[in-house]
């Protein structure tokens, strides 16, 4: 796009090894009791065997409005007091805490307010009218075979009911009543019920199963050193001192004619605190808070994107590749500007006011993507094209020009397209939030883990704190400047996490992720280049890969894929702990020729893509960029089954620009232009009779598929002769699904003469869309 618009898991010791929520040993580090206090107060408390640097609370009362708080600690017993009880409230509570290191969470437990009891010593003493926690055997942990589990309840006559994808099961989840078999990483929850009693708090068990030898990762700092392209800010260094860092870093990185394609890469920082400053976030920047929830991080002042330079004239449709996450904005003057195009994600941000997707000049605009993320004032998309936002909350929307998404969003608009052109669904299927970096009470560093989450909406921290579990950083690799990718390689096979630094990383052979749960997490565009037409970076067939935050550069000798998931033929299941690709960045020549025949490959089941833009470059810098010189076919391969992709940008390949070979996939929000540079039509024809290339291809023997959102833009400025029969080619059968998809003919410049196979008008020539409501 240029012209237009273009659950506790926790390592101890060895990667993979879990310390399980509901363990037999977890009793022994701590004790806890509730005391009542008056008739309506009760007192939590915690007293761990050995110091802790920090405890949580997390309760509800009567089973709603779920609290997460930071206890009070008094010479080494942590207590909180809860108010507003009546005699009966029933108090469902756990804990999670850091021992040497490593956070671990509880159990549940129950309190009933009057009752005159509570639970101590780890173990759970019902109250009058509850039912016991359920327990596990084994209890949990990483295995090297598969394991036979059993659940068993102290309280006869209970009905125990479970599930094994990480949901919270009810009386209405299947009945346990036999052994059940793990044969991968799976987190088992169950709930015991009776009649004439309540319900018994939720326990769970997760069990990874590594069937090999796992190595451990050496001991890394808590502390590292990130080198020199990541700046870490601090409430004490004074706002006048970052400001004039903060300007400087930006005049660097601003100009779309020279920083575009530069290989300058940084990342902004800030701990805790409170910053009055004005961050302007130019080409290959991140901008991020260190705590562990966003409102730890506050921004008074702004956090812009803008069409920053006289050149843009006002155009934004080239404000790629910078990021903001996971802090608190006050704007300046009430509302925020993030006025960007593709690979450009606004992530975990609570602004305290509105913001604008669209340039102050009111120009063009071709973004973009939010996700768990609230806006409590009106966010208005103006002149933006199009937009996909993800488990979010608006005070309300403006705007839409092609095709706005919505999946989980609180405020979000009805489902009104292609008049006007808003896509709404009330949850998103799965999603799973990015892991983050930020720094604890001890000034230690940790990379968050959020947990999966099924049907979705709102921000996964609007209870307080994100769901999930943590990592330190001693089981994290710090990539930086010098690192080859033997080294890189040595890290991953030892069994430790990646977090890669800001940088331009040259690999001349291919990145193998082989662990299951393995992190690899990139701040500030860090950027693969395959050379000798390697392929860049390979995963296993395994559970709960992560890979966040990276940038594929497709080098001068072609590669056949740039990342590939999974081996040819990967069959398991990956449903309780998928893989997620998430703000994952690919492209094909503009700063140097590059080539590669597929940008992205996914084999393994389940695989959640989450935000992604593939790009073959329309433009870039002298000689990088014509149709036989940065050549690539194919920009997404999805051969896995139940692959689910939210946010799906990819412009410009040769061929079919996304082919969906996987059953029971499904997309939310697609974007793409065809190729601006088909010679003639005879250079592009999918087949003797059919002119180019669809855009998005489910392939022949697909059953069952089902997408939301997707548009499909042409401007064959090479040669406007060129045709392309149809945007979306698909089979023909009740299974196959497509709901609000849309062609636009840019200028006229060229033709897409239907929507989905024989369906759609001709697009007009007047830059109009063309609009298939339902398929079939």
């Amino acid at each position: 796009m240029a012209i237009f618009g273009a659950l506790l898991l926790a390592l101890v010791g060895l990667l993979g090894l879990t310390q399980t929520i509901g363990s037999a040993s977890a009793a022994t580090d701590y004790t806890q009791s509730v005391s009542q206090l008056s008739a309506t107060q009760a007192q939590i408390t915690f007293t761990p065997t050995t110091a802790a640097a920090y405890v949580d609370a997390h309760y509800l009362v009567n089973g709603a409005n779920q609290q997460n708080v930071r206890m009070t600690n008094t010479a080494g017993t942590w207590t909180w007091t809860v108010g507003s009880l009546t005699t009966g409230s029933v108090l469902d509570y756990w804990f999670t805490y850091e021992k040497s290191g490593p956070q671990f969470d509880t159990p549940h437990f129950t309190y009933t307010q009057g009752s005159g009891g509570g639970t101590t010593g780890g173990t759970t003493t019902p109250p009058p009218g509850t039912v016991a926690t359920p327990s596990f055997s084994p209890a949990g942990g990483t295995f090297t075979t598969a394991q036979s589990v059993t659940i068993s309840d102290a309280t006869s006559g209970a009905a125990i009911h479970y599930t094994l994808d990480g949901s919270t099961p009810t009386a209405s989840s299947p009945t346990y009543s036999s052994a059940l078999s793990i044969g991968a990483t799976t987190t088992v929850k169950a709930l015991a019920t009776k009649s004439g009693s309540a319900n018994s708090a939720v326990a769970s068990a997760t069990y990874t199963i590594n069937t090999g030898s796992q190595a451990g990762c050496p001991a890394q700092s808590d502390t590292p050193d990130f080198g020199p392209n990541v700046h870490i800010f601090d409430p004490s260094m004074g706002d006048a001192a970052i400001q004039a860092q903060l300007d400087a870093q930006f005049n660097q990185m601003k100009d779309t004619n020279t920083a575009q394609f530069s290989e300058n890469r940084v990342a902004d920082l800030y701990k805790p605190g409170t910053y009055n400053v004005q961050d302007n976030v130019g080409f290959y920047t991140s901008v991020a808070g260190l705590g562990q929830n966003p409102d730890q991080v506050t921004i008074n002042g702004d956090v812009t994107v803008d069409a920053f330079n006289a050149s843009d004239a006002g155009n934004a449709t080239q404000n790629f590749w910078r990021s903001a996450e996971n802090l608190a904005i006050n704007p300046s003057s009430g509302t925020d500007r993030w006025a960007v195009a593709q690979a450009a994600p606004f992530r975990r941000i609570d602004v305290h006011g509105g913001l604008d997707l669209y340039p102050a000049s009111y120009g063009y605009a071709s973004g973009g993507y939010i996700a768990d993320t609230k806006v409590s004032g009106q966010t208005a998309s103006v002149s933006q094209q199009q937009w996909y936002t993800r488990d979010s909350s608006f005070g309300s929307w403006a705007g839409g020009v092609w095709n706005m998404v919505f999946s989980g969003v609180g405020g979000a608009p009805a489902n009104t397209f292609p008049n006007p052109p808003e896509t709404t669904l009330a949850t998103t299927p799965v999603s799973r939030d990015v892991p983050y970096l930020y720094i604890d009470s001890t000034n230690k560093y940790r990379v968050f883990l959020p947990s999966l989450r099924t049907n979705a909406s709102g921000p996964s921290w609007a209870s307080g704190s994100t769901p999930g579990t943590s990592l330190p950083m001693s089981q994290f690799y710090v990539v930086k400047a010098g690192d080859t990718a033997a080294t890189i390689n040595n890290a991953l096979s030892q069994g430790c996490n990646l977090f890669v630094t800001p940088g331009v990383y040259h690999l001349n052979q291919t990145l193998n992720v082989t662990k299951a749960n393995t992190v690899v997490l990139g701040i500030g565009y860090p950027t693969f280049v395959p050379d000798n037409g390697v392929n860049a970076m390979q995963v296993a067939d395994v559970d709960g890969v992560r890979l966040k935050g990276l940038l594929f550069d497709a080098g001068t000798t072609n590669s056949q894929a740039l990342l590939t998931v999974g081996p040819s033929g990967s069959t398991a299941s990956h449903a309780a702990n998928p893989t997620t690709i998430q703000d994952v960045f690919f492209r094909i020549g503009g700063e140097h020729v590059g080539k590669a025949t597929n940008s992205l490959i996914v084999n393994s089941s389940n695989t959640v893509i989450d935000h992604i833009w593939a790009w073959r470059a329309d433009h870039g810098t002298g000689g990088t960029v014509g149709w036989t010189t940065n050549t690539a076919d194919t920009g997404l391969t999805v051969n896995g089954n139940n692959v689910l992709a939210t946010g799906l940008f990819v412009e410009h390949y040769q061929k079919y620009e996304v082919v969906w070979n996987g059953q029971g996939g499904k997309t939310i929000f697609f974007q793409n232009e065809m190729p601006y540079d088909p010679p003639n039509q005879a250079a592009w024809m999918s087949s003797a009779s059919v002119n180019g290339y669809a855009a998005y291809k489910v392939g022949a023997n697909v059953t069952t598929h089902e997408a939301w959102g997707l548009g499909s833009y042409c401007y064959f400025n090479v040669n406007p002769a060129v045709n392309s029969y149809h945007a979306f080619e698909v089979p023909n059968t009740s299974g196959v699904k497509f709901h609000d998809a849309l062609t636009v003919s840019l200028g006229g410049v060229g033709t897409i003469t239907h929507v989905i196979n024989d369906t759609g008008a001709v697009t007009a020539s007047n830059t109009t869309p063309s609009n298939v409501v339902n398929f079939p």
